[in-house]
């Protein structure tokens, strides 16, 4: 009777130990969130720290081989992205240096990656080496599930019979011992197995006939055991590490789950203290994971913006090499502050690398081919230049002073309307042509000297003969007037050159006291010729002097507009300046004028005479 009690005793404890480890087991994928989950499946580790040059990469790697090092696929995958990123940067910079050193883009040939070879060859070994290990790792947890299986066989032998048990205890605590002991099986039989075990492990503490003694001894060991368990992830709260805290944490599930059961009434006080522990952890772990993705959203958008204010800019607007260098600083600024920022979401990392590597290519692109066309420019406008200068040295001892003086006078407006030469040549090729225009002028100065003095007396002897002709006047003395008109033309023109600023000032001084003397004696003289009309009218055959007159007007009127056409034809007037012949012309259809008023006056007084 005391016997079955006990045994009964025994099968309540052993399967509320049960219901307690089993839910204990189950504890790590109920408590991890959505987000938890997938980091765990994706096999999360910790940032690795980057190296700064490719051959620090390739030493690492050949440590990982020789030494055999359990390396992660993400510690692989990290130095695989460090090694292309530096190769890109040694890239980009050696593109650079070849653009700023004036290389023609055309001929530009990226230098050969001897160290790419050498680090896939390498990655290359570990990657067979790691092969070769997952499975020899794979055959060694077929192995040891062989091995528990064999174990779980043992144990199920001690049950059958039940008369043995108390004799095999030793040997049950060396199965126990041995499973413990073996660690790795495929994962996908691990809890099935492991539910057997326990299973087998209870029905053998009922069947066994252990004195309380033992089994208290039993229950408080592992009480010890899952004790300091609690404790020891209580700990991994302060740890600031949150990815190590929570695998730390799985690895202190498997050792609690491999603990036997305390006793009964300290079961669930236990199992809730690992338990609160744990959620700590894991909401720590979950925090982490979210806060993680928040931050590669916010460096999703920071890059984005990077890349807006690249794209921005209007490279059509750029047209001085201080515009482009102004945008270039900039966007290299950019770049720099892109290398500061932390990675995206992964499905978006390649694609903002993407634009933002193309929106950087299209920017310094197009400032090579605008430095190119630049050049060419450059070296054209030098061209253009050497010609002038060549020109120039040729007609710097010339002593034809006024042609030369126009044609070093035109070389300067070509000059000036010639765009920069290179900077290296500038300067010395400016200076080789004004040496040559400076040589010219200083001898033509130096020879025209005496001119000046000449040209000076005339204009004298030009103004005194315009003062001489202001003074006089008409009344009187036609025929006298008339030969002192002729006079001083005469001396006007024996008078040589006067100082240029000064020419058409004395000219049309000159011209306006003439045709006020030739206007005045005209008008004297069409005065006596209407007295001589209006007396041989009187007496004569107004018929035939009426026809006359008309003849003579439209012959006038026709030579008028003739005379305006062809001022109208040569775009000019009355009002031009400088143009002896438009002064000609007028003076010209000044004279029809004034013959075809006298006409009409004529005519006037033969409809007067008529009207008698």
């Amino acid at each position: 009777m005391v016997e079955t009690q006990n045994a009964t005793e025994g099968l309540n404890e052993v399967t509320q130990a049960e219901n307690s480890i089993a839910s204990q087991a189950d504890l790590t994928t109920e408590t991890l969130s959505t987000d938890e989950k997938e980091a765990t499946q994706e096999e999360v580790t910790k940032n690795f720290v980057p190296f700064q040059s490719k051959e620090d990469i390739i030493a690492r790697l050949n440590d990982i081989y020789e030494k055999d090092e359990n390396v992660t696929r993400q510690e692989l995958e990290s130095l695989k992205n460090n090694f292309y990123r530096l190769q890109k940067i040694e890239i980009d910079e050696s593109y650079k240096k070849f653009i700023e050193e004036g290389g023609n883009l055309d001929e530009y040939t990226p230098a050969p990656l001897d160290d790419e070879a050498a680090f896939k060859a390498k990655m290359n070994l570990i990657k067979e080496k790691r092969a070769k290990q997952a499975e020899e790792l794979e055959t060694l947890k077929a192995e040891n599930y062989d091995k528990k299986i064999e174990i779980l066989n043992k144990i199920k032998d001690m049950l059958n019979n039940p008369d043995e048990i108390n004799h095999a205890y030793n040997d049950f605590k060396d199965l126990q011992t041995q499973w413990n002991e073996i660690k790795l099986i495929p994962a996908e039989k691990s809890t099935e197995l492991w539910k057997d075990y326990q299973t087998l492990v209870e029905q053998f503490y009922d069947t066994l006939k252990l004195n309380n003694e033992l089994r208290a001894y039993d229950f408080k060991k592992n009480l010890e055991l899952k004790t300091a368990l609690c404790e020891s992830a209580e700990k991994l709260q302060d740890e600031e590490d949150v990815i190590s805290a929570f695998h730390k944490l799985q690895q202190l599930h498997l050792e609690f789950r491999e603990i036997g059961p305390v006793a009964n009434e300290l079961r669930e006080e236990i199992w809730k203290r690992f338990k609160a522990a744990s959620v700590v952890i894991n909401k720590r772990h979950q925090d982490h994971f979210i806060a993680k993705k928040q931050k590669e959203i916010d460096n999703l958008n920071e890059k984005t913006k990077i890349c807006e204010d690249i794209e921005a800019y209007d490279l059509d607007s750029l047209k001085t090499f201080a515009e482009w260098q102004e945008i270039s600083d900039k966007i290299i600024e950019l770049q720099a502050k892109w290398k500061t920022i932390g990675f995206t979401p992964q499905k978006d990392n390649t694609a903002i690398f993407e634009r933002f590597r193309s929106a950087c290519d299209t920017f310094f692109t197009r400032k090579s081919e605008y430095f190119k066309n630049v050049r060419e420019s450059l070296s054209t406008n030098y061209q253009k230049k050497l010609e002038i200068v060549e020109k120039a040295e040729a007609l710097k001892d010339s002593e034809e002073w006024k042609k030369t003086t126009d044609i070093l006078v035109d070389l300067q407006k070509q000059w000036k309307e010639i765009g920069p030469a290179p900077k290296k040549v500038s300067d010395e090729i400016w200076k080789r042509f004004n040496d040559a225009c400076d040589t010219f002028f200083a001898a033509k100065k130096k020879a025209t000297s005496g001119q000046h003095q000449e040209q000076k007396e005339n204009m004298e002897k030009k103004q005194d003969i315009i003062n001489r002709l202001t003074a006089l006047k008409v009344e009187g003395q036609d025929n006298d007037l008339r030969k002192l008109l002729r006079e001083a033309q005469e001396e006007w023109n024996k008078v040589g050159h006067v100082p240029f600023k000064e020419k058409d000032r004395l000219f049309k001084e000159f011209r306006e006291q003439m045709d006020r003397l030739y206007g005045a004696l005209n008008e004297n003289a069409t005065k006596r010729r209407i007295e001589k009309f209006k007396n041989e009218v009187s007496s004569g055959d107004t018929g035939r002097i009426k026809e006359r007159l008309l003849r003579q007007k439209d012959i006038l009127m026709n030579e008028i507009k003739t005379y305006e056409n062809n001022l109208g034809f040569l775009n000019l007037g009355k009002n031009s300046k400088g143009n002896n012949l438009v002064e000609e012309l007028n003076r010209k259809m000044d004279k029809l004028k004034s013959d075809l008023k006298e006409v009409l006056e004529k005519l006037d007084t033969l409809k007067k005479e008529d009207t008698k």
